[in-house]
């Protein structure tokens, strides 16, 4: 009983993931929707009883044999009226990634201290030659 050492313990190491671990692990973080579809998912279901049925109206109007005639000259219409720089800005917003309000209150309030520092370094230096040149004026 006197020769009973203490018990060492092993260290281990996690196994670092693999890069199929890794795919999985993002296609399943994939599958939560962000927080900003999640406003819109729950705006879609507050008013998807009443706009789906009329969507789904218009859809059926669109696609049946009675609108084909119309088709060309709305396309027509639609390409004159807004031109090729709006639908491009329009589309080139839709890809805007638009930052969260966390990081926009934090680079609203880094501006705001810029300008600040900006403006105060500004008047130092205004009022410093402001003296300089009264005193070259007045002697």
């Amino acid at each position: 009983m006197a020769d009973k050492q203490p018990v060492k313990k092993v260290r281990r190491v996690k196994d670092p993931e693999t890069f199929r671990e890794k795919v999985v692990k993002a296609a399943e973080e994939g599958d939560k929707p962000k927080k900003s579809k999640r406003l819109r998912q729950a705006t879609k279901d507050v008013t998807g009883p009443v706009t789906r049925p009329i969507v789904k109206a218009g859809k059926k109007v669109g696609k049946s044999k009675v609108a084909k005639p119309f088709r060309k000259p709305l396309r027509i219409i639609g390409r004159i009226l807004l031109p090729k720089y709006i639908r491009n800005s329009w589309n080139e917003l839709r890809l805007v990634t638009w930052p969260t309000w966390i990081q926009s209150r934090k680079l609203t309030f880094a501006v705001l201290v810029f300008a600040l520092v900006f403006g105060i370094i500004v008047a130092i230096v205004d009022y410093g030659l402001d003296k300089v040149f009264k005193q070259l004026i007045v002697n």
